[in-house]
């Protein structure tokens, strides 16, 4: 057998049943699929047993240990010379397999990762969310799928990634990280000097979070392991990776600015002295606070017009457009957030404990 298809899973029979339908339509037939539960409340055993005369699938139960570990679990069990691992909200289109199957041929290698792309049954906030994970103006396109052009290399990550299996075993899966921990097996993959590519064609369905409050909690913790893989591996660290750190903080000074014109408006509003002397200088005030208002708000606006246009057109529609905005900040804004919290505690105070904040959150 060649692939092994690897799927760890919490509380999310519905989107393994859309998963494994998409695994019935593939035109390459050459694969397993184990799907493993990590401790679940609402379990897919049934959704699983649904697909046993269709597919080469296998279920496995145990106890919750995060993403990483569960993965390990089902790559001990497996029997393809490559493993796939998908996230279970992923669907694939019929050709995925014969994508990655091609590449292989074409120019083997011993690990390889694919880009995700947003289906059109998505909603509108779902595409917003992949346009904000994907984009030059946010991510440096580094996600994007694109062999040049982007800020960094691409990186393999754990919602489509490939490996050969006596790879994966030599370096020994993933790591314990909470989070980061795909970011972490791939560097160590390059690291151990394998190939490793960029499928560009091998792309996937992601439906990534549904709404701003989660999507807020995955990208904070995102950042916090950007320190914490730099602790781990720090020649990893690259400019990309501070620009939401920068982001975060330009914002901030902004916001100051801009409360310190509000501030020179207030005061000149309440002024109880009325004077020739204190008009003229009241209007002094005045402009002096709409100026510094108006100088904090311009790059902001026409950051979200860059947004808004660009995200517009890839999606073609307005609507995403718009929604890309707070998506496009809370991506920048909560990454470099957490960014700057693990890197005052770990870095600045010296903590040598990994941190997280939203410990539940690849699962919620």
């Amino acid at each position: 057998m060649k692939y092994s298809i690897i799927v760890p899973v919490f509380n999310r029979p519905d989107e393994v049943d859309e998963l494994l339908q998409s695994l019935t339509h593939q035109t390459l037939r050459d694969f397993e699929v184990l799907i493993v539960e990590d401790g679940s409340q609402v379990r897919c055993e049934d959704v699983v047993g649904r697909y046993a005369q269709q597919l080469d699938v296998r279920y496995f139960e145990k106890p919750n240990s995060g993403p990483g570990q569960s993965r390990n679990y089902g790559a001990e069990r497996a029997r393809g010379q490559y493993l796939i691992v998908l996230d279970s909200d992923v669907v694939l289109p019929e050709g995925y397999l014969s994508e990655v199957d091609k590449e292989l041929t074409d120019r083997p290698c011993e690990a390889f990762g694919g880009p995700d792309r947003a289906h059109e049954s998505f909603t509108p906030v779902q595409k917003a969310i992949n346009y904000s994970m994907t984009s030059f103006f946010t991510t440096g396109g580094i996600r994007g799928g694109k062999k040049k052009g982007a800020l960094d290399k691409f990186y393999p990550r754990s919602f489509n990634m490939g490996i050969q299996k006596s790879l994966y075993d030599r370096l020994g899966g993933f790591s314990r990280m909470r989070f980061g921990e795909d970011i972490d097996f791939s560097i160590r993959i390059f690291k151990s000097g394998a190939r490793c590519r960029l499928f560009p064609e091998a792309w996937v369905w992601h439906k990534r979070r549904t709404d701003f409050r989660k999507f807020f909690r995955q990208v904070h913790n995102s950042g916090i392991a950007r320190i914490n893989l730099y602790k781990r591996h720090p020649d990893s660290l690259k400019l990309v990776h501070l620009l939401p750190a920068v982001f975060t903080v330009g914002v901030a000074t902004l916001s100051a600015v801009f409360l310190t014109g509000l501030v020179f408006l207030i005061l000149d509003l309440c002024s109880a002295y009325c004077g020739p002397t204190g008009c003229n200088m009241g209007l002094v005030v005045s402009y002096f606070g709409a100026a510094l208002m108006g100088l904090a708000l311009l790059p902001l606006l026409l950051y979200a017009l860059v947004i808004l246009i660009d995200s517009s057109l890839q999606n073609r529609s307005l609507r995403v457009g718009l929604l890309s905005i707070p998506a496009s900040f809370i991506q920048l804004l909560g990454y470099g957030s957490g960014f700057l919290r693990a890197w005052w505690l770990r870095c600045v105070l010296g903590r040598n404990e990994e941190l997280q904040a939203f410990e539940k959150t690849f699962y919620k």
